[in-house]
């Protein structure tokens, strides 16, 4: 699993909570690190539970009815059909000790729900560490509202201060990812400009930083600062991180070739992890050679606009939420989505019913290349 930066003091104070509660949801706004914190947490609370840890990703699934049966399998449960009511797992996992994280609930928000009360009322030991942009409302939830990462206050001006605020370390960490050689010389004061101009959200500091081999620091801050302007930055409202996430992701899908652009907003009929294969035969066609397409996903690799996880058998992309939902948006307004859909209900027919990857029930100890 990817390193988490910049988030002691938060990843203490949620396990403080999930050691105390049996369900703690964290929310936030696309993009604040929610997952990542999560799988973080549900790590670190594994000696906790004798039995089990299984994770669930919501948004991968096509039906909210699969829900219980994609808990059953992320908890190791078998059974014979596929249909089956949430009391059904609940009562099967009996006095099992198992920590559930059910992660993007605002997908399937009601099926999240009957899922979670039927696990609290049913089993003794069962706890759930939810990840979703609004609370389930259950009885008995601890809601965290998980925060943007610390920027350096204006007036930190040494290099030792501005070091100390998570923004800037996460934004150094992805700026060596992308150029290993990377080095701040005098140019730390121009990162934490920018961090600060991104209100600390994560996922739009890994995007800036991801483009500083091609572009540099200095004109990294310059073009931020020409398409943030309008943007009320520095209040953490909700809305005014959610403009600032929106703003981020139009920079980084503007600077892109019109090919990769093609290629993102393809593959973002894809749900869940997929493969080389899947993407080849979703994003090729037109001006898009399949060819070629491997080389397009390994440079919206490179931009953090795409995940690529490198610790299974077999390579495996994903996008997160957050980017999916905005490349799905412009599959919207290109006209190709109808097509689209119909390709990949097509491979999902070649394929048995899977578009490329484990399914979303994966066992968390499988997910070490997870993000957000």
């Amino acid at each position: 699993m990817m390193q988490l930066i910049g988030r002691d003091v938060v990843l203490e104070e949620v396990l403080r909570l999930a050691a105390d509660h049996r369900l703690v949801t964290l929310t936030g706004v696309g993009g604040i690190g929610k997952t990542r914190l999560g799988l973080e947490a549900a790590q670190r609370l594994r000696v906790l539970f004798s039995d089990d840890v299984g994770f669930v990703e919501l948004s991968s699934l096509a039906n909210p009815d699969l829900v219980p049966i994609t808990v059953a399998i992320a908890l190791g449960l078998t059974f014979s059909d596929a249909s089956m009511a949430p009391e059904r797992v609940a009562t099967a996992l009996g006095s099992k000790h198992v920590l559930l994280m059910l992660d993007d609930c605002e997908h399937s928000i009601e099926a999240a729900v009957r899922m979670v009360e039927a696990l609290l009322r049913s089993t003794p030991l069962v706890c759930v560490l939810a990840i979703s942009q609004e609370p389930l409302r259950v009885e008995g939830e601890w809601v965290y509202q998980v925060p943007p990462l610390e920027v350096p206050p204006e007036d930190v001006t040494t290099r030792e201060g501005l070091l100390k605020a998570g923004a800037v370390q996460l934004f150094m960490a992805r700026a060596r990812d992308a150029e290993p050689q990377f080095s701040p010389d005098k140019r730390i004061a121009a990162i934490a400009a920018i961090c600060r101009r991104l209100d600390g959200i994560p996922l739009a500091i890994e995007l800036a930083a991801a483009r500083t081999a091609a572009l540099g620091v200095e004109d990294l801050a310059a073009r931020l600062d020409g398409r943030f302007k309008l943007l009320t930055g520095g209040r953490h409202t909700a809305l005014a991180l959610h403009e600032t996430l929106r703003a981020t992701l139009d920079w980084s899908y503007e600077l892109l070739p019109a090919t990769e652009r093609v290629v993102l907003r393809r593959l973002s009929v894809l749900a869940g992890s997929f493969t080389r294969e899947a993407a080849s035969a979703i994003a090729a066609g037109g001006a898009i050679a399949d060819s070629d397409v491997l080389d397009y996903v390994t440079n919206l690799v490179a931009k953090a606009l795409i995940t690529a996880d490198a610790a299974r058998a077999v390579l495996h992309y994903r996008f997160q939420q957050p980017i999916r939902a905005y490349a799905t948006e412009k599959l919207n307004e290109s006209g190709e989505f109808r097509e689209l859909a119909r390709r990949h209900a097509e491979y999902q027919r070649e394929q048995g019913g899977v578009s490329g990857g484990i399914g979303p029930g994966e066992i968390l100890s499988n997910h070490s290349g997870r993000a957000r």
